[in-house]
């Protein structure tokens, strides 16, 4: 059972004792509101924290010490949950019964981060400057990356479209402009900055009890910090209505539906929401890809997403430009159907099935159950899986075409090809 523990202001463990790995994890994560101001720091901060330390200055230093803990991998982490940035270390090691006698992994594992956060390479009184743009123009990269793959790219031109007024809007790592406008002394005052005030979650995974992780832990605890508090997440409010459309080169069009769900993580219709977005567009058995692209040949690919926290659905849809029109009305007549309740046990049943497959295997590794329970609570869903999944499994159709008719069509947008 998960165990949450203070152990300090403002820093929360999260303690999942299970015997099941050989591998164990622990993850290190310093929160701050999502905003534009900050995402393209705590993007690049754990990058270059990783590069170098006092007593590991380089990545070959940072790599022998690792293999040195039976090939540990310690990588850095940045995540968005809801109006959440998180920024951090992942570390995957293995338990100390597997060791070599006398050999503590864990207890120098944690030593290793508490080096990496709180020791880290200076030069001239701050971040050295060769680490810290090398990991930008990395940065930059991948920003840039999402140009190559379409479906990615459209999405996040929609979600910046739908939620210009909202944290949601804000790119996980940022915009290349602010990127490039970092340099080594004001990534470092805001690290320092960061670790005086960013609330601290930390996650462990494995054998060892709440009382020795505990005590393991006291070297990341021993910097005095005053932390704010972060902001509860807030469902996403916003008028609509907006159509955006660009002109790309590209051999088939994007279309991309933003819509408002009137239901977030924490409101008891959350279970039925899960199940709609699955049964319309969440896999091969959905509605969209039955009847949008197999029945009607209205698009190459369709899919949807929900995300919970904020209260928004997506449809993601790769199409002919001259079949845009026809695709979305088609999208909505789906939705409609749904609302009117026209869905059947075949699709309610193959619908729960794919989320509780999907749960099932979430106890399979330590690090699929560091990510479920670091979400989980951050979203303010605090579920485990198996109470979870029998919220799911009680879903009724009725249930489903409730949820269905709280959707609202807000944001439409379309990359058509063309010249830029």
């Amino acid at each position: 059972m998960l165990e949450s523990i203070t152990l300090a202001p403002g820093v929360r463990l999260r303690h999942l004792q299970t015997p099941r790995f050989k591998q164990s994890c622990i993850s290190i994560q310093l929160l701050t509101p999502m905003a534009r101001q900050t995402a393209a720091l705590n993007a690049l901060l754990p990058n270059v924290l990783l590069r170098g330390s006092q007593n590991y200055p380089d990545l070959s230093a940072i790599t022998r010490r690792m293999d040195d803990l039976y090939g540990a991998a310690i990588s850095p982490m940045t995540r968005r949950i809801g109006d959440i940035q998180v920024t951090g270390f992942y570390a995957g090691f293995i338990q100390d019964r597997f060791a070599l006698p006398g050999d503590k992994v864990l207890e120098n594992v944690v030593d290793f981060l508490a080096e990496l956060l709180y020791h880290p390479l200076l030069e001239d009184g701050a971040f050295r400057r060769d680490y810290v743009e090398g990991e930008k123009r990395n940065q930059i990269y991948a920003i840039e990356a999402d140009l190559n793959d379409k479906r990615i790219y459209a999405s996040a031109q929609l979600l910046r479209a739908m939620c210009a007024t909202d944290s949601f809007g804000v790119p996980r790592m940022g915009e290349v402009p602010d990127v490039e406008a970092i340099t080594a002394d004001s990534l470092y005052a805001y690290y320092q900055r960061l670790l005086d005030t960013a609330p601290m979650e930390i996650c462990y995974v494995g054998a060892a009890g709440v009382e020795t992780v505990t005590q393991l832990l006291r070297p990341l605890l021993a910097e005095t910090r005053m932390p704010l508090p972060i902001p509860p997440q807030t469902p996403f409010h916003d008028g609509g209505g907006k159509t955006v459309t660009q002109q790309m080169e590209v051999a088939q069009a994007r279309l991309c539906m933003g819509f408002t769900c009137e239901i977030t993580n924490q409101m008891p219709e959350f279970g039925a929401m899960q199940v709609l977005n699955t049964l319309f567009g969440g896999g091969m058995t959905s509605k969209l890809f039955q009847n949008v692209r197999e029945k009607l040949s209205l698009c190459y690919d369709i899919s949807s997403a929900y995300y919970g926290t904020k209260g928004i659905m997506l449809v993601s849809a790769g199409v002919d430009t001259a079949k845009l029109a026809q695709a979305k009305e088609e999208i909505l007549a789906q939705l409609a159907l749904c609302a009117q309740g026209q869905i059947t046990q075949e699709e309610l049943t193959a619908a729960k099935a794919v989320l509780i497959s999907a749960l099932r295997t979430t106890p399979d590794s330590a690090s699929t159950l560091e990510g479920y329970y670091v979400t989980s609570a951050l979203s303010g869903l605090n579920l485990d899986p198996q109470r979870y999944a029998a919220i799911l499994e009680a879903v009724t159709v009725e249930q489903v075409a409730a949820a269905a008719r709280k959707i609202r069509l807000h944001t439409v947008y379309c990359l058509e090809g063309g010249e830029a």
